[in-house]
C-alpha cells in the first residue's frame, strides 16, 4: 500500500516538474501598438507558436501600456525586459541605415523591400549585437500614395501642386517630381486643405483612412515607395538562457512570424485601398 502511495506521489511530482518545465521561462513583451494592428496579430501568432514549441510563455503589453514604443529599445539594452517590438526608422540618429527603408522609392515594392531587409541584416544584427540584442523577425508597414484633388496620369500633373508631406526625406521626394511639399503635422492636413495650403498628400492608406482623406481628395494613386520595418527583438541574455532545442524553435516561429508578416502587410494594404474605394476614392498604381 505504501510502495503504491509513494509511487503515485513520484508520478504526480514527475508530471507537475514537467508541466512547469514546459512554461519555465515566463516573459513581459511590450509593443507600442493596438492588438487591431496587423503587426500586434501577428506577434500574438508568433507568441502562440513560441508557447506550443518551447518552454517560453510570453506575456504581451500591447498599445504603449507598460513602455512607450520610442522607450523599448532603451528598455531592452536595459534589461528591463526581455522581448520587445521596435520600429526601426526611429534610430536614425543612430546610423543611417535605420532609415534606409523609409527613403522615398529605395526600395518600392514588396518584393525589393524584402531583398533590402535581406541585405541589411548582417549589419543590423552586428550592431544590435553589440548592444546585447538580437533581431528574431522583422515586418514592413504598407506603403504610400499620393492623395490628390486631380487625376494622375503623369508626372507633369504635379508641377506647381502643393503637397503636405512628413519628413525631409519626402519633402525632397516632392520637390523632385515637381510639387511645392510642406512638412505639416497630421493633425493639421483638414485645416491645411480647407484653407487651400495644401491639394494634394503623400502618405499611406491607413492615414487616408484616419483622416477621411475622401473629404478633401478624390483620387489614389498607389505608388508603395516606402516600406519601413517594425522588428521584433529580443535580450541576448534571455535567449541564451534557453536550451538549445528552445533556442531553434523560437527562431522557427520567429521564421514563421516574418513570411505571414510580410503578407498581412501586402493584405492590409488590398483592405485598406477597398476602404478608400468604398468612400468614393478612385484608385490606380504608378506606372
Amino acid at each position: 500500500m505504501i510502495t503504491k502511495i509513494f509511487k503515485r506521489l513520484f508520478l504526480f511530482v514527475a508530471v507537475s516538474i514537467f508541466s512547469f518545465n514546459l512554461h519555465a521561462a515566463d516573459w513581459t513583451m511590450a509593443s507600442g501598438y493596438p492588438k487591431s494592428n496587423f503587426h500586434t496579430q501577428n506577434i500574438i501568432k508568433f507568441i502562440d507558436d513560441v508557447k506550443s514549441t518551447t518552454s517560453v510563455n510570453i506575456n504581451l503589453n500591447p498599445n504603449d501600456t507598460l513602455i512607450k514604443l520610442d522607450a523599448i529599445k532603451t528598455s531592452l539594452q536595459r534589461g528591463q525586459i526581455p522581448i520587445g517590438e521596435i520600429r526601426l526608422g526611429i534610430y536614425g540618429n543612430e546610423d543611417p541605415m535605420y532609415i534606409l527603408a523609409g527613403l522615398p522609392f529605395i526600395a518600392p515594392d514588396y518584393s525589393s523591400a524584402w531583398l533590402l531587409k535581406d541585405v541589411q541584416m548582417e549589419y543590423l544584427q552586428e550592431k544590435f549585437d553589440k548592444k546585447g540584442l538580437m533581431i528574431l523577425y522583422t515586418a514592413p508597414w504598407p506603403g504610400q500614395g499620393f492623395y490628390t484633388k486631380f487625376p494622375v496620369n503623369s508626372v507633369s500633373d504635379f508641377s506647381g501642386k502643393k503637397l503636405r508631406i512628413y519628413s525631409t526625406a519626402t519633402q525632397q521626394m516632392g520637390s523632385m517630381l515637381g510639387f511645392n511639399a510642406t512638412i505639416l503635422p497630421f493633425a493639421e492636413i483638414p485645416q491645411a486643405f480647407s484653407t487651400g495650403l495644401i491639394e494634394a498628400l503623400f502618405t499611406s492608406p491607413q492615414t487616408g483612412i484616419d483622416i477621411q482623406a475622401w473629404d478633401n481628395t478624390k483620387h489614389f494613386t498607389y505608388a508603395g515607395a516606402i516600406f519601413s520595418k517594425n522588428a521584433v527583438v529580443v535580450t541576448k541574455k534571455a535567449f541564451n538562457a534557453l536550451s538549445k532545442g528552445d533556442q531553434s524553435n523560437m527562431l522557427a516561429a520567429a521564421k514563421k512570424a516574418e513570411l505571414r508578416g510580410w503578407e498581412m502587410s501586402a493584405e492590409t494594404t488590398k483592405k485598406q485601398i477597398d476602404i478608400l474605394k468604398k468612400n468614393g476614392m478612385s484608385s490606380k498604381k504608378c506606372s
